[in-house]
């Protein structure tokens, strides 16, 4: 039993003004969270230290911050890891104190909430090194950017490439203003979840747009917004299944894979939605409100010959 069936026939274009609303709004207010809010950028890129403690038994993580905060150590995340005995600290860099030190006030700061706590690992980031992970994360943006630009403009008419660029960069826009409003800390594995939804994001565009395609071809008397319409239901199943198992899976992820990759399934989850998204209501919606006509996708000598009503 298909979960979506072939012969569906949803008037998404009647509809694509709704969508432009619901567009402008998301995309409006993931920019002012991130210019107010900004991204909360994790040690890997603003460096400083984590220090791992194990306590004998549970602890509440209330109980450590105001330990730490006693000793002048504040300002950190502190957060459960794996258990709820086990404790990660993450601390900015502090001037003037050397990392075996801190390392060592922390380990006392949080024996006084249970004096069996023992110290599991401590991990440094110099604030150069954070620095240069920042340029070169921006730059794997710009250069996966650049390389889809290069590949759909050389794939599809101009109408269809500006359609697919401008949803690849409202997913991106979404997922960062999802990560600065709801304050996710973002590191490696964060950025490496905004790289694969790029990826996810332009490959289900691409199938909506080969199937655009054909029907301009073949349904040679029909509305663009009828070519449209049926080129998205007859995907619609297999976006709709690719979606759903993608989502389930790192939904899974999300929940019981631990705090190492919470950011990522995160980054994800909200991609994979957006992506589905704006592969209809952002990529093919630009692509018609430009105008997008079948006499595009035919080869200029063939549109002529046709205009003249020559076979």
């Amino acid at each position: 039993m298909r979960l979506i069936p072939n012969n569906t026939n949803f008037d998404f274009f009647g509809k694509r003004y709704i969508g432009y609303a619901v567009t402008i709004f998301f995309v409006l207010a993931s920019i002012l969270s991130l210019a107010t809010k900004g991204l909360h950028f994790g040690l890997d890129f603003t460096g400083g230290m984590v220090v791992e403690v194990a306590y004998p038994q549970a602890v509440e993580l209330d109980k450590v911050r105001t330990a730490l905060s006693s000793k002048g150590l504040g300002g950190g995340v502190v957060q459960h890891f794996g258990a709820s005995n086990n404790v990660l600290v993450r601390l900015p860099p502090q001037e003037g104190v050397k990392q075996a030190e801190l390392s060592g006030q922390v380990l006392e700061a949080m024996r006084t909430v249970d004096a069996g706590a023992e110290m599991r690992r401590v991990e440094f980031v110099g604030p150069a090194v954070g620095k240069e992970l920042i340029e070169n994360g921006a730059m794997a943006i710009l250069f996966v950017l650049l390389g889809i630009m290069a590949y759909v403009g050389l794939r599809f008419e101009f109408k269809l490439a500006f359609g697919a660029i401008q949803a690849l960069a409202h997913d991106v826009i979404i997922v960062l203003g999802f990560l600065s409003f709801f304050e996710f800390e973002f590191d490696l594995a964060v950025l490496a979840g905004v790289l694969a939804v790029m990826g996810y994001s332009i490959n289900d565009t691409i199938v909506v747009f080969d199937r655009i395609r054909e029907n301009f071809l073949k349904m040679r008397k029909a509305t663009p917004i009828e070519v449209m319409n049926r080129a998205t239901n007859d995907t619609l199943s297999r976006t709709t299944m690719t979606s759903l198992t993608t989502f389930l899976t790192v939904l899974v992820l999300f929940y019981l894979g631990g705090d190492a990759v919470h950011g990522f399934a995160y980054a994800l989850i909200v991609g994979i939605l957006s992506g589905t998204y704006s592969s209809i209501f952002v990529a093919s919606s630009l692509a018609l409100a430009l105008g997008l006509k079948r006499a595009d996708l035919l080869k200029p000598e063939k549109a002529e010959a046709e205009a003249d009503g020559r076979p």
